[in-house]
């Protein structure tokens, strides 16, 4: 036997339930059958309203009883409640194969740099084949001892108690607190062993059939203990990523604040750490003569049809593509920047940029909150109020975000290829100061014309 057994200390075998009468009295059951004898069942109920409760007390079980259910919240509460030296985590629906489970579960806490163990988890025969898959292909037959993976299921796990009073499960995490605590105790030099001969009967798999709002929250939490995970991935994925900014204009030159309004556009877009090549697109030659000399910009001539007030700024982002990649000069990404936003923060770019990548998105425009009323007017013009009424507009939550493209927008070449900017995964980058999103409109010089 194995030598820290031989004394037999006390099992703690912790069970959480939540309307688990199908599956209380087997899973009890096969408790009752294993060759180490010296246990004692703990059963943290989270408000069953079917028959669990009643079975439980049939068998005579230790019974709490939790409100405000987390599953950390639940294990910590009955380990607390707890006697034994080690503690079992077996789940209500979890049913051992054999009267051996137990002993082959506790043997590998011998070793003191085991930290904790958890055991197979088979499925039954008429398990979904999602689910059969899921069990087979992340619970295999060759045990493993875990230095660096901190991958733990407490569906079917033991860990000593003292090493518990270390490492509590987390208390807020609203799913895989066994891989939180995995990576604690990884992170602190402890190994994870999983022993295949500690085997159960689960009938659903891990992926509780690919709920993709489950998936969502366990990434959330995923990403959060490894915080370096997605800022370094993406990082490097920026590295590699060509990205041009492209300013289309139609107005003569004008100035505001004592230089040319398309300059302060310019001086930005310059110090952008991600942008490569810099075009200005116009049928003004009196642009084309002003900044033909800039090495850092080039000019891209655009015809004067596409100009016209009716024409959006798609089908000018499509021909500045053409033409760029009849040059044979290829983008990743385009930035779009408007010479009307004066007012534009200096690091806004990059930002935008950054959003498009790390989150996925296809394209991603500024944008800003309206929490003022807002009113539509009809064919009668008749005026209806469609967002928020007359309450103090600190107190309104916004879900209207005005458009301002021009002050910059960032997507793929593929969809100004498909003239297709606003499908797919839109990203909105929010501008927080209003100063940021002031736009001057129109050819008119007389809007300019006053002192600082």
């Amino acid at each position: 036997m194995i030598e820290f057994l031989k004394n037999k200390p006390l099992v703690s075998i912790i069970i959480r339930t939540k309307n688990e009468e199908k599956w209380i009295t087997s899973c009890i059951d096969a408790i009752k059958t294993q060759t180490y004898k010296n246990i004692e069942i703990i059963i943290v109920d989270n408000q069953s309203t079917d028959k669990t409760l009643q079975k439980v007390r049939k068998n005579k079980i230790k019974t709490l009883s939790i409100k405000n259910f987390l599953p950390g919240k639940a294990l910590n509460y009955g380990i607390k409640k707890s006697k034994g030296t080690i503690i079992v985590c077996l789940s209500a629906h979890c049913i051992p194969v054999n009267k051996n489970w137990l002993f082959n579960l506790i043997k590998n806490l011998d070793d003191s740099n085991v930290a904790g163990v958890y055991g197979r988890q088979e499925p039954l025969s008429y398990s979904s084949d999602l689910d059969k898959r899921d069990l087979l292909i992340v619970f295999g037959l060759d045990k493993k001892i875990q230095i660096k993976d901190p991958f733990f299921h407490n569906a079917n796990s033991a860990f000593l108690k003292k090493t518990w009073k270390k490492f509590p499960f987390d208390e807020k995490v609203t799913n895989i607190e066994d891989r939180v605590w995995g990576h604690a105790v990884i992170k602190n030099k402890l190994n994870i062993v999983y022993e295949p001969s500690a085997s159960v009967y689960h009938y659903h798999g891990i992926h509780q059939n690919l709920d993709t709002k489950r998936a969502k929250n366990i990434v959330k939490i995923l990403e959060t203990i490894e915080n370096n995970y997605k800022k370094n991935r993406n990082t490097n994925l920026l590295k590699k990523f060509k990205i041009a900014a492209i300013i289309p204009t139609k107005n003569d030159l004008v100035k505001f604040k004592n230089k040319y309004l398309i300059q302060h556009t310019l001086e930005e877009v310059k110090k952008s750490k991600l942008i490569s090549d810099i075009y200005i697109a116009t049928d003004k030659e009196k642009v084309v003569k002003k900044f033909t000399s800039d090495k850092k910009i080039s000019i891209i001539k655009r015809p004067k049809n596409l100009s016209e007030d009716f024409l959006g700024i798609t089908e000018v982002l499509k021909y500045c593509l053409e033409y760029l990649e009849s040059k044979n000069k290829h983008y990743d990404c385009i930035v779009c920047l408007t010479e009307n936003y004066p007012f534009r923060p200096k690091k806004i770019i990059d930002k935008i940029i950054k959003k498009l990548v790390n989150e996925g998105f296809d394209t991603v425009i500024a944008g800003k909150s309206e929490k003022r009323t807002v009113w539509l007017k009809n064919k009668d013009n008749e005026l209806n109020m469609i967002f928020n009424g007359f309450i103090p507009t600190n107190l309104k939550e916004s879900n209207l975000v005005m458009s301002l493209f021009g002050l910059c927008s960032v997507t793929y070449t593929t969809n100004i290829r498909e003239k297709d900017l606003f499908s797919g995964k839109l990203g909105i980058y929010e501008v927080e100061n209003p100063i940021n999103s002031i736009e001057f409109r129109g050819n008119s010089k007389k809007i300019f014309n006053y002192k600082d």
